[in-house]
């Protein structure tokens, strides 16, 4: 009988708290530890008009120190939760999946696209 084993999480990480924001925050970098997983979990909670919000993962160059980008979301523009996973074996999805390595080195920005407040918090799971 086979038995099935399924991946563990190894880290959850508070990148963005909870906050109304009206202008594009300073992107936070995290290390990957090894997983073999990424999960960004954005969750927008609330609104004003019409914000729009592009949170992007990219990876550090350790040559260069440049950041890449890895994977960005589509606008985020109403309330609700976007996840953004990369992962070895994964089907790329547009704005949503990417199947690729998981760096060792992290950022994730979110850029505004306009000054109308939208409340959100943004974290990283990383999977084993």
């Amino acid at each position: 009988e086979e038995i099935m084993s399924y991946p563990t999480v190894a880290k959850s990480i508070p990148l963005f708290a909870s906050a109304a924001r009206t202008a594009t925050p300073t992107a936070v970098d995290f290390v990957s530890e090894g997983a073999s997983g990424l999960f960004v979990v954005i969750d927008c909670t609330a609104k004003a008009a019409t914000p729009s919000v592009v949170f992007t993962v990219q990876l550090r160059d350790t040559t260069s120190g440049k950041l890449v980008d890895l994977l960005a979301s589509a606008a985020v523009t109403t309330t609700g939760t976007t996840t953004l996973r990369v992962g070895r074996g994964l089907v790329a999805a547009t704005n949503l999946t990417v199947n690729d390595m998981v760096p060792n080195e992290l950022s994730v920005k979110a850029v505004h696209g306009d000054t109308d407040s939208i409340t959100y918090t943004v974290s990283a799971i990383l999977v084993v």
